[in-house]
């Protein structure tokens, strides 16, 4: 997955959060709290302009869809162990929530490793939401303070995007990019192809 080949400019913004991680992790042992916040906004801008170009120039590729999620998961860890470092109380205090919307998230990873043997990259609308909302909250809460109401919504949606990915899972027997969503996912003539196979 990570060939420089024939990387396009899309590819390359989303490598941009692969090799980004690194730094962050370096900024998190500094204890630099607000650099680190900065060059978190930074990996989640390019996760909106990889999207942009991608669609405006017509260079989507199930190379780009897996290496934008690659980025986008790893980035998500980074922000929040970022999290746990700067507001280790606030963890704390909600682990048990955190965990009731970890925990699925977790076991779509393994049925989709199981199945695809990859991560799924599906990138449906309430995924992209969902991406939109952890990010706000979690740069919200690194630049001032953890809000509760963002927490609650982000852990919603979460959940949400979560059940839905299990459910496209279940529905595509081969591995696919670029699905808005189950009510897309069943007029996807890859998927029907698919299921009409002997």
């Amino acid at each position: 997955m990570l060939t420089f080949k024939n990387f396009n400019i899309a590819d390359w913004f989303s490598f941009y959060r692969v090799v980004a991680a690194p730094f962050l992790v370096l900024l998190l042992w500094l204890d630099k709290r607000h650099f680190f916040a900065w060059l978190l906004l930074i990996s989640y801008l390019t996760d909106a302009i990889d999207g942009y170009l991608a669609r405006k120039l017509k260079i989507t590729s199930p190379r780009g869809s897996q290496l934008d999620s690659f980025g986008d998961q790893i980035t998500l860890v980074v922000g929040l162990i970022g999290l746990l470092v700067f507001e280790n109380e606030f963890i704390k205090k909600n682990i048990l929530l955190i965990g009731v919307a970890f925990v699925p998230y977790i076991i779509q990873m393994g049925i989709a490793y199981y199945k695809y043997g990859k991560a799924t990259a599906f990138h449906t609308y309430l995924a992209k939401l969902s991406a939109i909302i952890q990010s706000v909250f979690i740069l919200y809460s690194l630049f001032f303070a953890p809000n509760y109401t963002l927490f609650y919504i982000m852990i919603g949606f979460g959940l949400l995007e979560t059940f839905e990915e299990i459910t496209l899972i279940y529905m595509y027997n081969t591995w696919a990019s670029d699905v808005k969503g189950i009510y897309w996912a069943f007029r996807d003539k890859r998927r029907l192809k698919n299921t009409q196979k002997p």
